[in-house]
């Protein structure tokens, strides 16, 4: 899809396209703030497909540079396996990391009741305390909807 014609359209498309509120980036293309008309026109359908291509677009380009990381660090590890181990060892390293091998060094959690070290918590009661409490990050609070 080619830009939207509407310029002002094609500025909100990008700001939503780029993480803004739809009040936000109301604004940023150059309306005077109204909740109401903003949430139409992002409802719009020639706004919604661009946001779409936009944010597909980003995506794209993620998932590509991530794809030629891995390949330079290869190719990095293959000039210099005979050469230099350490070189090639530190590029098997930083591949895994990329790829998400390694657990992280320390694990901190901090809330409203103190911080906690969860280093040493196994997986299944990782996974235990998520399901208790992702929840509650998921929604900001009670599971139940009370409010404080």
């Amino acid at each position: 899809m080619a830009p939207i014609k509407n310029q002002r359209h094609e500025t909100f498309a990008q700001a939503l396209a780029r993480g803004l509120t739809a009040d936000e980036a109301y604004a940023h293309a150059g309306y005077s703030p109204n909740r109401g008309n903003a949430t139409r026109l992002k409802a719009n359908d020639s706004v919604r497909k661009r946001v779409s291509e936009l944010q597909g677009r980003v995506a794209e380009k993620a998932a590509w540079s991530a794809s030629e990381r891995m390949k330079s660090l290869q190719a990095i590890h293959d000039a210099q396996v005979e050469k230099d181990p350490r070189t090639a060892i530190a590029a098997i390293a930083e591949a895994n990391k990329m790829d998400g091998s390694y657990k992280p060094t320390k694990l901190l959690h901090s809330g409203a009741i103190g911080s906690y070290d969860l280093t040493k918590v196994t997986d299944d009661d990782l996974d235990r305390l998520e399901a208790i409490l992702g929840p509650l990050a998921d929604t900001g609070g009670d599971p139940g909807g009370a409010e404080a």
